[in-house]
């Protein structure tokens, strides 16, 4: 089933979204204006658009895997979150982010990428004094020879 996404651009420089063939279903944002950042700085980039989910769903926001080794740039908030009730024509998606070092972002850099998620369902929380499954050795054993 395919869910209907409005999108406001708020740049005709950037390059309209699209899914990128074979390669992902997350797809591409991109920096909708110049910036210059030095490190230490914090900022909110424009990401130029502006949108309204399908109720019910919600939008995930990450970083690129290149952000950091390209730019330098962490995003803030690790991960961020855009519900449907984030739907207004001014509602611009921004990608808050801490630059590591100096940077420049240019318009159409490709610096964070979005999915849409449908929401969780409800969930009843039962407390137990034990789950019953095996200990694989606590947070952070994975991978430890």
């Amino acid at each position: 089933m395919e869910a209907k996404i409005r999108i406001k651009y708020h740049s005709d420089e950037i390059e309209r979204l699209r899914y990128i063939d074979g390669k992902s279903d997350w797809i591409d944002l991109r920096c909708a204006e110049e910036k210059t950042l030095k490190a230490g700085e914090f900022a909110l980039i424009n990401l130029g658009i502006s949108v309204s989910l399908p109720e019910g769903y919600e939008m995930l926001i990450a970083p690129r895997s290149s952000a950091f080794k390209n730019f330098g740039l962490i995003q803030t908030n690790s991960l961020g979150v855009i519900d449907e009730s984030y739907c207004g024509d001014e509602d611009i998606l921004r990608m808050p982010v801490y630059a590591v070092r100096d940077t420049e972002l240019h318009v159409n850099d490709r610096i964070c990428q979005f999915r849409i998620i449908e929401h969780q369902p409800k969930i009843v929380f039962e407390e137990t004094d034990t789950l019953g499954g095996p200990n694989r050795g606590g947070f952070g054993s994975t991978g430890r020879a």
